[in-house]
């Protein structure tokens, strides 16, 4: 994002190295008296930076917690609540306007202050706990790096930050505003019929999370008129979309000016990204006890997202992926459970056109702009919800509302994720579960008995006569009718095949009685398909063969795409050496390929095909781009002119020009690695360029659009800026044997020892031992922490 950073930055970057040991380095052995504590805790860091706490209360463990959180990620925890507060104006400038208008809109934080009240005794006493460990971490007086740059001093921590990035995580993973306002666009250009062509429809026959078989408790579990009122709904859903109200091209252009702003913020819908989840039951495994992955798929930043951490108090042991800000950890096990969890992408957001006379409420929010007036912005609201058409500066066009499951009163998601940390068994496990609200996510269950099972938690609205896929009238004919149950929610427990596999693809099979959403709101099926392949091909797999999984990197868009774009007429010399490079390609994406780099950049220039009919920057997904060339589609024709022959010769040559652009005329040294690269880019200072060179971290990586390994290319740049953000593998038979790694490293200071010593290991495909036992720590680090007099 490119922020307002002014000629001062530049000078304070010459002091940079003087800055270093008063910065953000805290203190990380020793002893220090902290206020708020109950009595002494130790937090030995690890070879790798990874705190292991040990308190003899829960308490205290999460005080601790929020201590190192604070020492090793205070800007990214700051950041973090100011993009939910919308006040990043008030440090970063001008240029950050359009994402505080979005933030302020939307209120993120006002739906964390109507969480609060509703969290559990245990939940509050934790965050209490945590927030007062952070605040003893921020009174130390250590300055990270960007607040100095920047110039402020940031605030003390407050409960409601901890829920707030909750808020915005369920931005990032959940509902579908994005694909309404696109649907919107196709429908007035294409009709109704252009949206299963530009975003293609789940195929049939392609994998599902769950079978009809283990579906069948659910769909037994609703009377016979909720059974049929639910097909009448799910029928629906699966056919075509219900006539839309159509909004002129202003409106939608209002609504897209929230999503640019989102995108500044790496809050934006990829094709591919998603995360990936499995848990294989002891009888496919060599040692007789499950094993359980997980890698999320999501946003690579500088920090990286997750903090990794091993937390025990007297009850709580967990071990796992934490997010900074968050009291818990979120992704890993304890003694006894382990749990994984990727994105469901039920729709759980709708957009109403308000009509005329419908009564609103108004709010004014004051945003401060650092070197500038204040600006005033009036938010309105419907009883949908927010009013987003607005821009900050009066009605454009019909008004339109937005309608989320996260802005609503009453999320307990904090609940559910803080007990999952104390789950013993199944009946703990889903427990928790019952007070998760969003993002919906599926998760994946093992535990030391050998048990296994999935539960998708969450609200998800039910609808009934129309699907949800496009913005429709607010006059009350399209109404919510209430939440699918807790009890009939998709999930299973010890199914007979022994695996469970989540790609964000679709989760039930048609008999499942409700309609989680539309057939285009889930993930292409390569990497479901992909991984259950592999892991059906024998019945003794250990960690090894799962960690071979997670990193595989075969491509079977590739394998779909293959015939079609070889049956290509090459339009020059060029292009006839690129397809017989192409010709003998197995598929595998490595930085070493020539391949792969032509692969990806003839993919790239596929999926504008229907921007031309749009009069967009709309890019499809390689599902669209197959059925559109398997079909000879209609939006392969050029301005109504020419065919998918015509498109491939036009789309290959216009590939190798833009490649010999950035790589030079000889196509042997086309290797995948010098394009693709992680950008691991840091929020405000990614693209100043006097300061990018200290923050960002970049390196060559294998895989590609929706490997299993999935490292998709950015359109336009090639860079990978998403991808698998945390890795882990669970053995239950033996939990100090489990593997974890992140995409970067633990602290947030750029020069830290720790900053970016795991990014190395995360790209050769290497992991750090999920351990408690100090023997697998290497050389260590202990701060022991004593109450304040």
């Amino acid at each position: 994002m490119a922020l307002g950073v002014t000629g001062a930055l530049l000078l304070a970057l010459g002091g940079a190295g003087a800055w270093l040991h008063l910065s953000a380095q805290g203190q990380h052995a020793g002893s220090a008296a902290a206020g708020g504590l109950g009595g002494a805790v130790t937090i030995t860091r690890d070879a790798w930076g990874v705190p292991h706490i040990r308190a003899k209360t829960d308490a205290d463990a999460v005080f601790a917690l929020g201590f190192a959180h604070w020492q090793d990620r205070a800007w990214q925890m700051d950041f973090q609540r100011r993009v939910a507060q919308g006040r990043l104006a008030e440090v970063l400038g001008g240029a950050a306007l359009p994402q505080d208008r979005f933030l302020r809109t939307w209120g993120f934080e006002r739906a964390a202050q109507a969480s609060l009240p509703a969290l559990s005794a245990q939940s509050r006493a934790l965050i209490r706990a945590y927030t007062a460990g952070v605040n003893a971490a921020q009174a130390q007086g250590r300055t990270a790096l960007e607040f100095r740059i920047l110039g402020y001093t940031p605030e003390p921590w407050r409960e409601v930050d901890s829920v707030s990035w909750s808020k915005l995580m369920a931005f990032d993973l959940g509902g579908n505003y994005e694909e309404e306002v696109l649907g919107a666009q196709v429908v007035r250009r294409l009709g109704a019929d252009g949206l299963d062509q530009v975003t293609a429809p789940y195929p049939d026959g392609a994998p599902t999370v769950l079978s009809a078989d283990e579906l069948s408790g659910a769909a037994q579990s609703l009377t016979g008129a909720a059974r049929t009122g639910q097909a009448v709904g799910r029928s629906v859903a699966a056919g075509r979309a219900t006539a839309p109200t159509a909004l002129p091209q202003a409106t939608v252009t209002a609504l897209r000016a929230h999503l640019q702003a989102a995108r500044a913020l790496g809050l934006q819908a990829v094709p591919g990204k998603g995360s990936n989840n499995w848990v294989i039951a002891g009888t496919r495994t060599a040692s007789g006890k499950p094993i359980l992955a997980d890698d999320p798929h999501l946003a690579l930043t500088a920090p990286m997202l997750w903090y990794l951490a091993d937390l025990q108090g007297d009850r709580l042991k967990a071990i796992g992926a934490s997010i900074p800000g968050l009291p818990a950890i979120v992704i890993g096990r304890n003694e006894r459970v382990a749990w994984g969890v990727t994105n469901v992408n039920p729709d759980v957001q709708d957009l109403y056109i308000e009509p005329e006379g419908a009564p609103l409420t108004s709010r004014r929010e004051v945003i401060r702009v650092k070197g500038a007036p204040d600006v005033i912005l009036t938010v309105r609201s419907s009883r949908h919800g927010p009013i987003i058409s607005d821009t900050g500066a009066g009605a454009v066009g019909p008004r339109v509302a937005l309608k989320w499951t996260a802005l609503q009163d009453g999320d307990t998601t904090m609940d559910a994720f803080l007990g999952l940390n104390y789950a013993r068994n199944w009946s703990d496990f889903t427990g928790a579960l019952r007070s998760y609200v969003a993002p919906s996510q599926s998760f994946v269950y093992a535990d030391v008995d050998g048990n296994t099972g999935y539960y998708a938690p969450g609200r998800v609205p039910v609808r009934r006569g129309w699907d949800g896929s496009l913005p429709v009238s607010g006059d009350g004919s399209r109404e919510w009718q209430g939440f699918v149950p807790f009890e009939q929610l998709p999930h299973t427990f010890n199914p007979a095949d022994g695996l469970i596999v989540t790609a964000n693809n679709r989760v039930v099979p048609d008999s499942y009685p409700h309609a989680l959403g539309n057939d285009r709101n889930w993930a292409e099926p390569y990497r479901a398909r992909r991984i259950t392949d592999l892991l059906e091909g024998g019945r003794t797999l250990t960690v090894a063969d799962v960690r071979r999984v997670q990193l595989d990197t075969l491509s079977l868009v590739w394998a779909d795409l293959r015939g079609p774009l070889l049956a290509t007429r090459p339009g020059s010399d060029r292009a006839r050496q690129a397809l017989e490079r192409l010709r003998g390609w197995d598929g595998r994406q490595t930085t070493d390929s020539v391949p792969s780099t032509l692969f990806e950049a003839w993919l790239m220039q596929l999926q504008e095909m229907a921007r031309d009919e749009l009069g967009n920057d709309a890019v499809m997904n390689s599902l669209s781009v197959l059925n559109q060339l398997r079909g000879n589609g209609e939006l392969c024709a050029v301005n109504g002119a020419g065919d998918c022959a015509a498109l491939l010769t036009r789309t290959l040559d216009a590939a190798l020009t833009d490649l010999e652009g950035r790589l030079g005329p000889d196509l042997n040294r086309w290797t995948y690695g010098r394009l693709h690269t992680v950008a691991s880019h840091h929020r405000a200072f990614g693209k100043v360029g006097a300061l990018a060179w200290l923050f960002n971290h970049e390196a060559p990586t294998p895989g590609g659009t929706n490997t299993v390994n999935v490292a998709r290319p950015e359109h336009g740049t090639y860079r990978q800026t998403h991808g698998a953000s945390y890795r882990q593998i669970v053995d239950l038979a033996d939990p100090d044997r489990s593997l974890y790694i992140g995409s970067l490293g633990q602290e947030g200071h750029p020069l830290a020892r720790h900053t970016a010593d795991q990014q190395g290991r995360w790209i050769a495909g290497e992991y750090l031992p999920m351990s408690t036992d100090p023997a697998d720590w290497g050389r260590t680090r202990q701060l022991t922490l004593t109450p304040r007099p």
